[in-house]
């Protein structure tokens, strides 16, 4: 399989996609003769630094794919580490320049600059330097409080997940199905937070902590950018959206509330289930969320927001429809993927039907034996085990916990399955150091709600 000049060599190809070409794979090919280094770095909050090191072609014969690896890399570093200046070392002019102009106004990565400044409330920038600039990073500890009456709340684009968890024990838990992508009324959003969180509230004497794990972008438990707001209209997203969650936990107790990405949640949850660090946890639900714990127990300040990460380089890869962008994450690891799926697998779904219940009407095909909706995870879980030497080879990290509505059921272990063997066969170097797994099933389920509630450390 030949692109833009680059031979791959698939040998286990996803059963309903087999055109997906591994980003992985494109970029180690790419990069097995390439010898002019250059260094990627990129500018987040508290002047932080991210600076990745690699080689390039520099030559007109390989321009596209220096055009082409650049772009993706660079995409794919931004959404993990998050940033709003880029500094590139060691880039001819030629190549800078596209890449200014691909991340600038009108650009085709136009939305990636915009959502950086957006987070970082920054003017997003790409620059030239004739000095390699030098990596500036911290971690800090997350969760792990355990002691007292505690509420975890989770707010996924489906349903919402709530514990209520005594001394580490959890004694409630409940999901509530929801529609938060499609309401532009905030005060639906906060009415339903604060039903959930007084659902918990009255299974427990008092409340000492609440812990929210959310999907979006927060600083100062402050609702930065969040898909679950899409349709807040822009006038009242400060007013009513910015501090959601702080306004909620007032109406059930003045005590400390943590506010956390789902995807640090996952991983806090995965590190909290295995009794271990250096954990990459992946939700698949409404999106794709992505955290991680590294090998001190700390999360980085990074965004792992892999969902806008590119992972397959086929060109005709399913567009995003929020991003624009072909070939990410969200249309591989979340229901999304099902529901692209599993037409091409023979399998209708019905036109009035939500995403949540097109996913559970895949899953109760399966339940009934149907071999067709076999062949949607296992596809998934192809592309998850050419996916995670990409992620492994990013984060070094040890083990990959397995999260989110999409990993419940016979379908996560099919997922889990089709990876490993994957794994095994195409990529035996990474196969031996890193451990994908599974949570039980009620982990699986409402993990994150229970590991939400560790987060605040009592007063």
């Amino acid at each position: 399989m030949m692109h833009l000049g680059v031979n791959i060599t698939v040998e286990n190809r996803p059963i309903l996609d087999e055109g997906f070409i591994p980003l992985y794979k494109w970029f180690n090919e790419y990069k097995k003769d390439a010898s002019v280094p250059i260094a990627i770095a990129i500018l987040r909050s508290q002047g932080q630094m991210a600076v990745h090191e690699t080689f390039i072609h520099g030559t007109t014969s390989k321009f596209d794919a220096d055009k082409y690896y650049l772009e993706r890399l660079i995409k794919t570093l931004l959404w993990m580490k998050g940033g709003f200046r880029v500094y590139l070392y060691g880039v001819n002019d030629v190549l800078f320049n596209y890449i200014r102009d691909a991340f600038s106004a009108g650009g085709a990565r136009a939305f990636d600059a915009e959502f950086m400044a957006d987070v970082y409330e920054k003017e997003f920038e790409v620059l030239a330097v004739s000095e390699k600039p030098s990596a500036y990073e911290v971690s800090k500890p997350l969760g792990r409080h355990l002691d007292g009456c505690r509420i975890g709340f989770d707010a996924g684009g489906s349903d919402r997940k709530v514990s209520a968890v005594i001394d580490g024990i959890p004694v409630f838990s409940e999901e509530v199905v929801w529609h938060p992508k499609t309401q532009p009324d905030p005060d639906y959003h906060f009415q339903e937070i604060v039903q959930a969180l007084k659902s918990a509230a009255a299974h427990m004497p008092r409340v000492d902590a609440i812990g929210i794990s959310s999907a979006g972008i927060y600083i100062d438990n402050k609702t930065m950018v969040a898909s679950l707001f899409l349709k807040v209209p822009k006038a009242l997203y400060k007013e009513k959206v910015q501090n959601i969650y702080l306004r909620a936990a007032k109406e059930i107790a003045d005590v400390p509330v943590v506010v956390c990405n789902d995807g640090d949640v996952s991983a806090l949850a995965g590190g909290m289930n295995l009794n271990t660090n250096n954990v990459l946890g992946i939700a698949m639900g409404t999106s794709e969320a992505a955290g991680f714990l590294d090998k001190n127990g700390h999360i980085t300040g990074w965004l792992n927001e892999l969902a806008f990460a590119p992972t397959d380089a086929q060109h005709v890869a399913p567009r995003d429809e929020w991003s624009g962008d072909i070939g990410c994450g969200v249309k591989y690891f979340s229901q999304d993927a099902v529901i692209r799926l599993a037409p091409l697998a023979g399998i209708e779904l019905g036109e009035k039907l939500t995403p949540a219940e097109k996913l559970l009407h895949v899953q109760n095909l399966l339940k009934d034996g149907s071999s067709a909706a076999a062949s949607v995870f296992s596809t998934i879980g192809a592309y998850l085990g050419h996916t995670l030497p990409l992620y492994y080879d990013l984060y070094g990290f040890h083990n990959a916990l397995l999260l989110g509505r999409v990993m419940s059921g016979r379908g996560g272990e099919l997922i889990l399955e089709a990876a490993a063997h994957i794994l095994k066969n195409e990529y035996p170097d990474i196969a031996a150091n890193i451990k994908p797994v599974l949570p039980d099933e009620k982990a699986r389920r409402v993990g994150q709600s229970v590991a939400a509630a560790s987060l605040p450390e009592r007063m």
